[in-house]
């Protein structure tokens, strides 16, 4: 269970989540035909050295003969590349990616001459990312700077200080974060986006219902997979279940436009055949949907 100002790294806690994502983002990016192209996320995963992670780089989770991996995190993934490819491709020159944790976007997508990316995380998860970046020579493709920050915790004045223009049209991303954060926590943060974005600003946002009627993650998956993608955590014990806003609603009532997706939305837009899910799975697979946002638009 979460708490006030409770801490993590790499390996444990919500820090753990984003290996087993950057595991998913490793698999898919092995796949012959994938959706996008992580050539870092395996090399995060090694180097934590977490074996669960690493034995399953070679051995996905499979249900039945069909494995999970293409397309769990093919489609999230690839919405928030494209997200910032049209934003830059738009014109837009600064880029803030709320929870970073093991994103690489910094480093494979091709920004702009001038672009400057700013990566929010804790402490412990940019320390452990730097490292490894380092110790594999890797440069970064924009002007990246780090926050080093908890979300809860004051992050406008962190971000101001490593350099934030808040009057510079910027592209923000929330991806796989919300439900990590108590629902003052997400108000802020949205309220905080916006005194923070000038017309033309964009956002894309991760959206889930949180509440009661949340599967548990981890009995759904022993149930059909042969393994837990996410070992022995499971991360619906680690989200907030209070009270919060929603945001597509809360973006429409400040003013900012919005197209939302399903991941079928995504699926089909990306031309992703999907094999037939027993119907827990399809709907926990249907519970996202994906904010594109654009203030005054």
């Amino acid at each position: 269970m979460r708490t006030d100002g409770d801490e993590w790294d790499i390996v444990t806690g919500v820090g753990l989540t984003a290996l087993g994502v950057a595991t998913f983002r490793a698999l898919e990016s092995a796949h012959p035909d994938p959706l996008i192209h992580d050539d870092y996320a395996a090399l995060f995963v090694r180097a934590a050295g977490e074996q669960y992670f690493v034995d399953l780089l070679a051995d996905p989770p499979k249900m039945g003969d069909t494995p999970l991996i293409p397309g769990f995190m093919g489609l999230r993934t690839k919405f928030f590349d494209d997200f910032f490819r049209s934003a830059t491709a738009g014109g837009v020159r600064q880029a803030v990616i709320l929870a970073a944790g093991l994103d690489a976007r910094a480093y494979r997508l091709d920004w702009p001459a001038g672009t400057v990316v700013f990566e929010i995380d804790r402490p412990e998860v940019l320390q452990f990312k730097d490292q490894v970046l380092a110790d594999h020579g890797a440069l970064p493709r924009a002007d990246r700077r780090t926050v080093a920050v908890d979300l809860r915790d004051d992050w406008p004045k962190a971000l101001a200080a490593a350099g934030m223009d808040p009057g510079a049209t910027t592209a923000w991303s929330a991806e796989g974060l919300l439900p990590y954060l108590p629902g003052a926590a997400q108000d802020a943060l949205f309220e905080h986006i916006g005194d923070l974005s000038v017309p033309g600003g964009r956002l894309a946002v991760e959206s889930a219902p949180v509440g009661a009627g949340q599967s548990c993650f981890a009995s759904i998956e022993s149930k059909y997979f042969d393994k837990n993608p996410f070992g022995d955590i499971d991360p619906t014990e680690l989200f907030y279940y209070d009270e919060r806003s929603d945001p597509e609603r809360w973006l429409l009532d400040h003013g900012w436009s919005v197209r939302a997706f399903s991941s079928a939305d995504l699926a089909s837009g990306y031309s992703l055949t999907l094999p037939e899910l027993p119907d827990e799975i399809e709907q926990e697979w249907q519970r996202p949907r994906y904010l594109s946002a654009v203030q005054g638009g």
